[in-house]
């Protein structure tokens, strides 16, 4: 894999920051509440919590679907309070999300789900098919290229989301509960492409719920109750 871009010494910064959704035009509950942290340029977090901790809806605001309610988020050195709409496509694009739903396209086989990215960055043909491949043999479906997610079982498709989001090489790496659908050995094989991303420079977050995993792989933990953030360690 080529060498993914460093930039700024915080890749990732929040202060203050809350979310709160919308219920029938009406303010909800807090989704998040008063999150500081930083994550620096090339940082591995864990992002740990039981289910309703918040877990994805940090990672939505990272990926900059949703916009803080209140408090400051910057990503790439970038207030996004502020950033136009017009400019957040181009953020996104250095951005890999591995959703939970998968959100694979239904009518495009497993290659074109994967060149996708690329494809929208305009990159030419021949150097699409190469990484697409290169990320396709790296989860184990070469031979599967051609299928559509339909046709895959649960985990394959995973597999195919994980290598779309690493596919353009991106300079942020959010990762919802990743290896759900995955059994023990792919998991494994998952974990060693997120720290080679990582170790290239791609700065990672994996939300899990898998502690054995994380007892494996040790690293920086942003752990979550109740929308807060009750362990930066």
């Amino acid at each position: 894999m080529g060498q993914v871009a460093n930039g700024l010494r915080d890749m990732v910064r929040l202060e203050a920051v809350g979310l709160q959704y919308e219920r029938a035009g009406r303010p909800g509950a807090d989704a998040l509440r008063d999150l500081s942290f930083e994550i620096p340029d090339g940082g591995f977090r864990w992002l740990l919590g039981p289910s309703g901790a918040g877990k994805s809806s940090l990672l939505r605001l990272l990926h900059l679907a949703v916009r803080p309610t209140r408090g400051q988020l910057q990503v790439f050195g970038q207030n996004m309070s502020h950033a136009k709409r017009g400019d957040l496509p181009d953020i996104r694009r250095r951005i890999g999300m591995v959703f939970q739903d998968f959100r694979l396209l239904p009518h495009l086989s497993a290659f074109d789900n994967v060149a996708l990215p690329l494809r929208i960055a305009r990159l030419p043909e021949d150097q699409i098919r190469a990484d697409a491949m290169e990320m396709l043999r790296w989860v184990g479906l070469a031979k599967l290229v051609d299928s559509r997610p339909a046709e895959l079982s649960g985990g394959e498709q995973q597999r195919v989301a994980i290598a779309r989001a690493v596919v353009g090489r991106p300079s942020l790496l959010l990762a919802d509960e990743p290896t759900g659908n995955l059994d023990d050995v792919q998991a494994e094989r998952l974990m060693l492409l997120l720290r080679e991303m990582n170790r290239l420079g791609a700065t990672v977050v994996v939300a899990t719920h898998n502690e054995a995993l994380v007892a494996r792989h040790p690293g920086r933990q942003l752990r979550l109750a109740h929308g807060r953030l009750v362990s930066d360690d």
